[in-house]
Order: C-alpha cells, then structure tokens, then sequence
C-alpha cells in the first residue's frame, strides 16, 4: 500500500548519508522532498503542513546538531512524528465488564464491513472469545447471505432473522435493522456470547437516511466500540467521510481495509490525526485470516523500509507447529542427517505462516527486491513440494541414490522438467552441508564462528587457526588465566552488535546471502 510513499522517504533518507554535519539548506531540502512525498501519497494538506513543521523544528533543534549521526537522527524524528499521526500506541477493544461485548460496524457500501465482521470474529474467537455476528444490513442485496458465508469460514454464528432486501425490492426493503439488532444482543445474553458484531447497512455516499439508521441502531444497543471500516484507496475524500461519520455516529476506533492494495495510500495515514480517533485494525487481504492488530510503531518502520520484525515472529509463534520444531531441535541435538522429509516438513511450516511475499516484505531493506517479489510465483512452493512427494520414502532419505532415470520419473510425476528436479538437489546438498556444520557448532564463511575459516573462526588443523596458549603449572594461576579467559569472551560478546557477526551492519537485509529452496531463484533475479 504505501510502496510509493517508502520508496520516496528511503531515497530522501539516502541524500544524507555520510555527511557529519547537516545545515539548515539540507535539512530544509529533506523536509520539502518529504513534503512532496507525503502530497503524492494523498497525505491531507492540513496533516503534511503540520508533520513537515515538527520534523523541520525538530531537525534544527539541539538533538540532530549534538548527534554523532545527524542523518540517522533525522529518520528518528520522521519515525517517531510518523507513529504519532497514525495514532501513537496501539489501541485495543474494550470489554464490556457485564454482559456481551458489543461492537458496531460503519461505514460506507463498498468498504468491506461485511467481510471484516467474519474476519474480526475469527480474530476474536482466536482471542479466546466466543463471538456472534448480526445482520442489520438490510438494504444491500444479498448482505445477509454473505455474512451467513463469511461467518461460516469464521466458524462464528450469525443471528439473522430477516433475509434482506433481495434484487426484486430494493426500493422496498422489509424488515428494521433497529429491532434485529436489538433482537441479536438479546440472542447473545441468552446463548452466553460474549462478544457480538453488529452488521449495518451503508450506502454509496454520505446520507442522512444512512446516518440516521445508524445513529436509531447505536441508541438501541448501546455499543461498547463503535469502528468505522474505511476503504484505504478512497483517497483524499477519506478525511470528509471519516469526519461525517465521526459527527454521526462518534466511532470510537477506526479499521482501515484493503489495506494490500496498490493505491498510494496516503489518506489512511490523514483519517486518525483529523479524527483524533486510533486505528485499531486493518485488512491485508481477501483471506479470513489477513487481519491484524494496528500498531503505529511498527507500520510506521514498514514505511521508512526498517521492517517489521515483531509481527513476523508472532505469526511464527501462532503458526509453527510445536512438536515438529523439538523433533527437528532433537535432530540437530543428535547430529543426525537432514532428509527431504525434513525439508518438505519446513516448507509446509512456513506455508501455514502465511505469504511468502508478505513474510519477506516485513524484513528490514525489503524494498531493495521488491519487484523480485512481486514477480515471484507462490506456485513455486507447490512445485517443490510436488518434486519431494514425486520421490520414493527410500529416495528422501537418501537421495545420493536418485539416477537419471529416477530423476526422469520424478520429473514426470511431479509435472515439471528434469532441469527443476536437479536443481532442487543441488539446493538441497547444500543445505544439507549447512545444517551438518550447524549441528557441529558452526557455518563455514561466518566470521566470529567456532570450527570455521573467516576471522575470529579458524578451522581446526589450519595453518592460520591460532595456537592453543599453555595452562600454567600454578593452580591458582591458571584458575585466574581461565577467569580472565571467559572474561574477554563475555565482553566480545556484549561488544558485537546485531547482525555484526553475520558480516552485516545491524537492519540490513540480503536474502540473496540465504540458502533457499528452488523457486526462489526466479524472485531473486539469478
């Protein structure tokens, strides 16, 4: 979504590097290039003169001239004003302390209420609650059914007393929203659920018709959340919707979807600074389960290019599978070999995490390849694993056995040409070797690692691996050379920043540095 927006800021950010001192000219041209950024990506006026004048102050202020790293400084205060204008901290629901949490929906037609109740529901059954949904949308052809068959794929009830308006009435629609609302609170008291999502009509514009069956649906049930969904390619007119609706109905807390879109963007970051209302939420994708939590801090480092590292480990943790991380940890424990078993068992961990593309987008530097990813094929996982389960169990496991015509067969049986068969094993020796040294306790070429050529991890038996120093004869002497020994070891330690040890500089990324399985070639551009 704010692909234009990053790709602005990281080459305004790029002019500074490696000058020791910034004048009030460069900081001047940084804060109009941002501008300019923040105008094309349909940022309101009113929230860019405001964000350009705190960074400008802040720029010429004390910390950036006294800093040993202006420029760095400089992308520190457009991080920090950037987490401030979309909201500051995360916000989440509000619980009822009695009764059923109830959450109302608004927005206008086309926004993608409907879809984000099943995505939300799921979100909060995943919470540990037990959600029902309510279908006040009465107006719109056929709503009624589609939340039927969101809440279906959400595995969340729907109380849906009326069938809508069908393409025979829709000047004459039957039935009061009001009323089913007020009915579908009652229901959740009475069926014990503790949270319930209240479904409402929108329409192509602001109206007051719309806005006056909301505000009857907002007296009846009294709603502990009120979220106005907004479509995140509206545009500028997002910031006049967002204040109509916030004049109608007070939301309380805002869900930007489509939120994977290729639009600029930029009018999502306006509609919280002029509302004054946090975004608690935001849709990533068409699937139930692309749904997530808002956090400022770490939007706003996806859009400078500094990734989002936090949300990729939680949806490790959420999705990788328990028992197959400690039986691959007790394989590495036992030094035993790594199988195509094992590596088909790894690529359907990460298939369950999610999008490859969205997974390696999070990464810090992610914008240097993004036309790689966006040109790679998510097919190729299928691919890969077709080419493993074309193979015989015996073939997994030793695949030093798979002959040209072993090779022919697998190519046959797994739709693919011989080349792509090949290709995947001489990926998979190679990361055969690379977990064999890391079970030893190394990887070769990594300075710093013990057992490995490269600086500070001299092999053993080498010419170049330093010489073991004699133990002193002295009891208590070498117990003093041994103190001092583990000493030194824990100050280099502390001493080496992140990534340091890898050969990078701490943020950087380069997955062409990774050993990947076959498919991710095509994306890298080898």
């Amino acid at each position: 979504m704010f692909n234009s927006l990053s790709d602005r800021l990281t080459a305004t950010f790029k002019n500074l590097r490696g000058k020791g001192r910034l004048t009030e000219a460069d900081v001047d041209a940084t804060v109009r290039e941002i501008r300019r950024a923040l105008l094309d990506a349909d940022v309101a006026v009113p929230v860019v003169r405001e964000f350009t004048a705190r960074v400008r102050e802040r720029s010429l202020g004390a910390e950036v001239s006294g800093a040993l790293n202006p420029s760095q400084q400089i992308v520190k205060i457009v991080n920090e004003e950037l987490v401030e204008i979309l909201g500051g901290e995360t916000r989440r629901i509000r619980l009822a302390k009695t009764g059923p949490t109830i959450i109302m929906l608004a927005g206008l037609q086309g926004a993608g209420k409907t879809t984000l109740a099943g995505k939300l529901s799921k979100w909060l059954k995943a919470q540990g609650h037990s959600p029902m949904l309510v279908a006040c949308d009465l107006q719109r052809p056929n709503a009624v059914t589609q939340l039927q068959v969101v809440g279906k794929r959400a595995g969340v009830p729907v109380f849906a007393p009326h069938p809508g308006a069908t393409s025979t009435e829709l000047d004459h629609p039957a039935g009061d929203p009001v009323a089913v609302a007020r009915a579908g609170v009652e229901e959740a008291k009475r069926t014990l659920h503790d949270v319930v999502i209240v479904d409402t009509a929108g329409r192509l514009g602001v109206d007051a018709e719309m806005m006056e069956q909301a505000r009857q649906i907002r007296r009846a049930i009294v709603p502990n959340e009120v979220l106005f969904v907004i479509d995140s390619m509206i545009g500028q007119d997002a910031v006049n919707t967002a204040m109509a609706f916030d004049e109608g109905v007070n939301f309380t807390g805002i869900v930007l979807s489509k939120l994977d879109g290729d639009a600029r963007g930029g009018a999502a970051l306006s509609v919280a600074s002029v509302t004054g209302k946090p975004v608690m939420f935001a849709s990533t994708g068409e699937g139930v389960d692309d749904f997530e939590l808002f956090h400022p801090d770490r939007m706003a480092s996806r859009i400078l290019d500094m990734g989002d590292v936090l949300t990729l480990i939680e949806q490790a943790e959420k999705n990788w599978d328990k028992d197959e991380a400690a039986r691959m940890a007790k394989k590495f424990a036992d030094q035993e070999d790594f199988t195509l078993d094992d590596f088909l068992a790894q690529m359907q961990q990460i298939r369950n995490m999610g999008s490859m593309k969205k997974m390696l987008m999070m990464m810090p530097g992610a914008q240097n390849i993004r036309q790689q990813l966006e040109n790679f094929d998510e097919r190729e996982i299928d691919r890969v694993e077709a080419i493993v389960r074309s193979m015989t169990p015996h073939e997994r496991v030793a695949p030093k056995i798979i002959n040209g015509s072993r090779r022919a067969r697998i190519a046959k049986g797994s739709g693919v040409h011989v080349s792509e068969v090949n290709g995947l094993l001489e990926r998979f020796a190679q990361a055969q070797k690379m977990m064999k040294k890391m079970a030893q306790g190394g990887m070769p070429g990594i300075p710093g690692m013990p057992g490995l050529g490269g600086p500070g991890g001299a092999r053993k038996g080498s010419k170049n691996a330093p010489k073991k120093k004699a133990r002193s004869g002295n009891p208590a002497k070498a117990a003093q050379e041994l103190k001092d020994a583990e000493a030194r070891r824990a100050g280099a330690a502390k001493a080496l920043p992140t990534g340091a040890a890898f050969g990078q500089q701490s943020g950087d990324f380069d997955p062409s540095q990774l050993n990947l399985p076959k498919g991710f070639d095509k994306f890298l551009g080898k």
